[in-house]
């Protein structure tokens, strides 16, 4: 018997089709979380009875007293093998029986699926197969998240699709696919209008979830604070593009009491950021339990916080591109500017400017989204107050917007 402990995510499912496609009936696959894999590996190696079973542990990481019992197990004769990919992962490269690495040769990045088939073939353990291996790199771009910096839907529709259908039909219709296929790996029909349906759900959850997170600094980062169950890369990912001031976005699902963590900036480690509370991953994906204090710092410190609104995003006057003034706000009836002038940006927050400038407008806007939590204001509400300053009707401003912005700079901001 070949026995498989693996996560219970994409990846996690690609190791088990390989292994029951490598091993037939003989393979015995355990989906495991970080939340119980400590203790059915224990158990099982722990049991006597399965001393003389290959055991391998993929995309995931055991704890320290358990990795103490897995070097016992290999000192004494009997078979432990562990494939990951994750960073935290790699001291189990010190032993024998580890094969840690985040990153081929070539420099892109793996996964544990492509790990696993690539030990199987190395050890002669299975055949080569085209559609499998498609179906490998597919896993391994949406776990790396490639698929979004080429673009590659496919790779993300399996995803989608993994999360409609059940673990086991998955997990059955793929190995049938597979096994059957000597041509490349496709989605059916029936399957392609159902991710259709899904990606327009998935949108509309995300413009949802858009509107209910919070921001606050928590240590040094700047974090976007949002609760969710379901599509939590894709929404991640969304969020922090839709709002690239912060740093990362901590994903809290109450529900599982798991926080996930995601980012786009390269400057950012959340793997690192989740090792302060416990957990672990990705530099751009990670995540952790739901303990006291994660509840308290994201939860409970920030509850009585508003979420930012959206910025104005059909504004004729009040745009990001003007060469006068740019206005924002918050919740607390804050008004800033953001002053362009010979290439140099400058501030100025409730009247008063700030003492530095910045090179760009994008970086003064950061400034004042991170440190004020201000959006861009809408000219519905902007223009009304212009008007009622300077006495004059709605049509003469808009008639005369630049000369008045020009020649009456410091009563505006003022």
């Amino acid at each position: 018997m070949v026995k498989l402990f693996t996560d219970i995510d994409l990846d996690g499912l690609g190791c088990g089709v390989i292994a029951k496609i490598a091993f037939g009936e003989q393979a015995k696959v355990s989906y495991c979380s970080y939340r119980n894999l400590n203790q059915r590996v224990d158990a099982f190696i722990s049991n006597h009875e399965n001393d003389k079973e290959d055991t391998y542990i993929t995309d995931l990481a055991v704890n320290m007293e358990i990795e103490k019992k897995l070097a016992e197990r290999y000192n004494a004769g009997k078979h432990i093998r562990v494939i990951d990919h994750h960073v935290t992962a790699m001291h189990f490269n010190q032993y024998e029986w580890g094969n840690v690495n985040p990153e081929y040769e070539n420099g892109k990045k793996t996964c544990a699926t492509s790990l696993f088939y690539d030990y199987l073939i190395e050890h002669g353990m299975m055949e080569r197969n085209q559609t499998l291996e498609e179906f490998i790199d597919l896993v391994r771009q949406y776990d790396t998240w490639e698929w979004d910096e080429n673009n590659n839907l496919a790779a993300k529709r399996l995803n989608d699709l993994f999360y409609i259908m059940n673990r086991e039909q998955f997990e059955e219709e793929m190995i049938k696919r597979i096994s059957g296929n000597k041509g490349s790996f496709t989605f059916t029909d029936t399957e392609t209008m159902i991710l259709d349906i899904e990606e327009k759900k998935i949108q509309r959850y995300i413009q949802s979830k858009s509107r209910q997170m919070v921001q606050s600094f928590i240590g040094e980062y700047c974090v976007g604070i949002v609760h969710a169950e379901q599509h939590l890369s894709e929404l991640g990912n969304a969020l922090n593009n839709l709002n690239p001031h912060l740093d990362m976005i901590a994903l809290l699902n109450v529900g599982t009491k798991k926080i996930g963590f995601r980012t786009i900036h390269d400057d950012v480690n959340v793997a690192e950021f989740a090792k302060t509370y416990g957990g672990g991953g990705h530099p751009k994906a990670s995540g952790a339990d739901l303990s006291a204090d994660v509840f308290k710092a994201f939860v409970v410190d920030v509850f009585d916080q508003h979420p930012p609104k959206l910025d104005a995003d059909r504004n004729e006057f009040n745009v990001k591109d003007s060469l006068y003034a740019i206005s924002y706000q918050n919740h607390q009836n804050e008004i800033s500017f953001i002053l362009p002038k010979d290439g140099i940006f400058e501030i100025v927050h409730r009247g008063k400017r700030l003492g530095q400038s910045f090179s760009s407008f994008n970086e003064a806007e950061r400034f004042i989204k991170r440190n004020y939590a201000s959006w861009l204001r809408y000219d519905q509400e902007y223009l009304p107050q212009l008007a009622a300053l300077f006495k004059i009707s709605l049509n003469e401003l808009k008639e005369n917007y630049q000369e008045i912005i020009s020649n009456q700079l410091m009563d505006i901001i003022g």
